[in-house]
């Protein structure tokens, strides 16, 4: 009775000791030394990408009211659910929920809350990480054809490739500590070319015959084209889904809950926000009107080398950003069936399991990493994840290559995924948890912003779809 006691003791040990190796290798829970000013930098990463470069064409669609209404209400509203996300995190005295989905499982229950949030962040990463393959690419193109525009011409497909070879190094590194200068450059970035765009738009002054009025071939092209831009708007307010990971990585005590300097960190993320977002928006707008392209910096073409410039420091932001939005475990487990990956063998397992090494999260990394190591028994090795972050890389690569409809695709992401888990899913959750008094200040602001954002989810990807379907008429494969 006493060697079997002792056996029991013995192998649960033997697990917890296996469980905290595997523990110390994950991203996530490796390590929980950041500072407030890694909340703000990682968060204004995620945040201002892609989607700032469409805001002006957004207003061209909507128009001078609709549009500063929309772009402002969004702001405020998805601060207000990110403060939310902040503060559920620590929400169950001595237990803090990490990942988006554990929030959604303490909701929902442990198979409908990861049922709810997965297939959303599937979404929201993959399309992301599409998007910013396209804007990298037509960013790399943009900067050849203003250097050197009698140059021999070079499609769009191939520098999305060129673009696909720098995040197919970076894909390697272990967690987000790894790739902090990587995130903390590409946070300067972001806030540099939006200076840039708004900056010499003012230089350049109005346009000749500037026309704000909502152009279109018919009353249901204007429509669709309305609905469109509030998605690219939506697109624009994308970091919910790495918030939960960002502040995983903060410590927490009593005295000094993670809330706090994360939440300050955010305070200053969501002030670099409006500082790109609100004179990009309107600077562009009033300058170019309803003329303006899909991406603002195509529009401006003088000075030469400061929007060659703007470019490459779009290329830059976007290389950091791909890094922090990959976050798709849910994915590679789709290939590790597809592949059947189980027989992969990890004979050389080169990465140490030491705490040292393993600093910050990258939440998309640790959900993938999470779900092989774990749940399908995979050793912890830099075989396991070069070959499934690859994988990945390639897949988003080819994926841009074929459908590169900048500006809809913004449209139809921003209203079918990031809506939800930007504008809604956070209100619905702390309803829930929360449980505040029926027709409270509180239980009345997150029904609106529920309202709200289902009306976005369900309007705006009707009028994208359309336009990526337009689009597609006249495109060739790999063009």
């Amino acid at each position: 009775m006493g060697d079997s006691t002792e056996g029991n003791t013995v192998d649960a040990a033997t697990a917890a000791a296996k469980q905290k190796a595997i523990d110390e290798w994950l991203p996530v829970t490796a390590s929980r030394h950041a500072k407030w000013w890694y909340s703000a930098f990682h968060n204004l990463t995620a945040m201002v990408g892609a989607g700032v470069l469409s805001l002006p064409y957004a207003m061209s669609h909507l128009g001078w009211g609709p549009g500063a209404t929309m772009l402002i209400l969004s702001w405020i509203i998805t601060f207000y659910t990110l403060w939310q996300m902040v503060q559920m995190h620590e929400m169950v005295p001595g237990k803090r929920f990490d990942r988006y989905h554990e929030l959604g499982q303490e909701a929902f229950g442990e198979k409908l809350g990861l049922w709810i949030v997965i297939p959303q962040q599937i979404v929201v990463e993959v399309g992301t990480c599409i998007v910013y393959m396209i804007t990298g690419g037509k960013s790399l193109k943009k900067i050849h054809d203003s250097l050197c525009p009698d140059c021999k011409d070079i499609r769009t497909t191939f520098w999305i490739m060129i673009f696909a070879s720098v995040n197919f190094v970076l894909a390697q590194c272990p967690n987000f500590n790894s790739i902090s200068i990587v995130s903390f450059a590409a946070a300067v970035m972001s806030i540099t070319y939006s200076i840039i765009a708004w900056g010499t738009s003012i230089k350049k002054g109005v346009e000749p015959n500037v026309n704000y009025s909502i152009t279109s071939y018919s009353t249901a092209d204007s429509v669709f084209n309305f609905l469109s831009a509030l998605g690219d708007i939506a697109f624009a307010y994308a970091a919910h889904n790495v918030v939960m990971e960002i502040q995983a990585t903060i410590p927490s005590t009593p005295e000094t809950p993670s809330k706090k300097p994360m939440w300050k960190g955010c305070v200053f993320a969501y002030l670099g926000v409006a500082f790109c977002y609100f004179p990009v928006s309107f600077i562009g707008y009033y300058v170019f009107g309803n003329k303006v392209d899909d991406n603002i910096l195509i529009s401006l073409e003088r000075p030469v080398w400061l929007i060659a410039a703007a470019n490459l420091f779009v290329v830059l932001h976007v290389i950091g950003g791909y890094q922090v939005s990959f976050n798709i475990f849910q994915f590679i487990f789709i290939l590790s069936f597809l592949l059947n990956l189980r027989k992969f063998s990890c004979n050389y397992c080169l990465i140490s399991l030491s705490r040292e090494k393993q600093v910050f999260a990258m939440p998309v990394f640790d959900m993938m990493e999470t779900y092989l190591v774990k749940t399908l028994n995979f050793k912890p090795c830099f075989s396991l994840r070069f070959v499934t972050r690859s994988i990945f890389v390639a897949l988003t690569m080819l994926i841009g290559m074929c459908i590169p409809f900048f500006g809809s695709l913004l449209g139809f992401l921003g209203g079918f995924a990031l809506a939800p888990t930007s504008y809604f899913l956070p209100c619905i959750i702390w309803l829930k948890l929360k449980k505040p008094k029926r027709f409270s200040l509180s239980w009345t602001i997150n029904w609106f912003c529920i309202i709200f954002g289902v009306l976005l989810m369900t309007l705006s990807p009707i009028g994208a779809l359309r336009n990526i379907i337009i689009s597609a008429k006249n495109y060739k494969l790999f063009s």
